[in-house]
């Protein structure tokens, strides 16, 4: 459990990010929610119900956490500003307490190409890969999320703090990531982030962590991507946004303490094709060992090593995952 616990958690509005707050949440965590409203162009290949998602606060996200008894707060912040991080710490830590739970899940998500191409296989807009694109991206993603995770270790060391947890997410792309081509190369980023901490750390009681989910339905779901994952080998089935918090709460507990330096990857177990919490870790990028589909906390990879990420690739990944 995170009883006692403080998180800050980025990209908190919806999606992933909304649940994951819940999800700590009901472990006894109090909760920072932290986001960004996005004013997203009308696009013929991306719901307006997505768009919504974007464009709202976290305010109700509080509200659930609060009416269920928890603790949270929502800031809005944007994390391409380099003083963000101190500003989200100090608030957490007046309104909470310190920080020891940090979910690096915002995304400056946009799809760019080295192709001359004006939309992808799925229908949504395509732009060229310019400095704009590659700074939107990165900013966020790799320089948001560094800053993040080195305002996480000065606070905790300082303190001399014992137990902590950063968990970052991504959506794979070893051999690169067409047609988002920006978002997988400062996932990439991300990723060596996160294994750096992992290492670094690991003597003040802190463990670093990313989650790859797999198509995750947080609104941007169209009928020719329900199609695109049937006819997939190794998509198998859509999860919810609450199946992929489950797995990052239990990363975020103390019975993960021996899980760390590892990128996990998410599947649906296809013979439970609706049930909440029976996502199967079929591997960690890590360990190239299978595990057999379990619930909840029981979903713990088995081998703690570090090594490359990317063993199990995607022809396509869930999206966006903050949103």
């Amino acid at each position: 459990m995170s009883s006692g616990h403080t998180g800050i958690v980025t990209g908190a509005n919806h999606g992933i990010g909304a649940a994951t707050a819940r999800a700590l949440a009901r472990q006894g965590c109090a909760v920072l929610c932290t986001y960004l409203r996005a004013d997203d162009p009308v696009d013929p290949g991306t719901p307006q119900a997505y768009r919504d998602n974007r464009a709202r606060d976290a305010g109700g996200v509080v509200t659930a956490i609060r009416e269920g008894g928890g603790n949270a707060v929502a800031v809005e912040a944007d994390l391409s500003d380099p003083a963000t991080p101190a500003m989200l710490f100090d608030i957490a830590e007046e309104r909470f307490g310190p920080v020891d739970i940090l979910v690096n899940n915002a995304t400056g998500w946009l799809a760019d190409s080295f192709a001359a191409a004006g939309s992808d296989r799925l229908g949504r807009s395509l732009r060229p890969v310019t400095a704009a694109t590659w700074t939107r991206q990165f900013v966020v993603d790799a320089m948001g999320a560094a800053l993040m995770i080195a305002e996480f270790a000065r606070r905790h060391i300082a303190r001399q703090g014992e137990w902590g947890r950063i968990i970052g997410l991504t959506s794979g792309g070893d051999l690169g990531f067409p047609e988002e081509v920006s978002y997988g190369a400062a996932k990439a980023a991300q990723l060596n982030y996160t294994m750096s901490a992992a290492l670094e750390l690991a003597a003040h009681g802190v463990t670093a962590n990313m989650v790859h989910p797999p198509v995750t339905d947080t609104g941007w779901v169209t009928d020719a991507v329900r199609e695109h994952v049937a006819a997939s080998p190794t998509l198998m089935h859509i999860a919810s946004p609450e199946e992929v918090a489950e797995v990052i709460a239990y990363l975020a507990s103390d019975a993960a303490a021996l899980i760390t330096a590892n990128v996990i990857t998410l599947r649906l177990a296809p013979a439970h094709p609706g049930a909440v919490g029976e996502l199967a870790l079929l591997q960690t990028d890590n360990s190239k060992k299978r595990a057999q589909p379990t619930r909840r906390a029981q979903a713990a990879p088995n081998n703690h090593s570090r090594g490359e990420a990317g063993s199990i690739s995607c022809c396509y990944h869930h999206g966006p995952i903050s949103f």
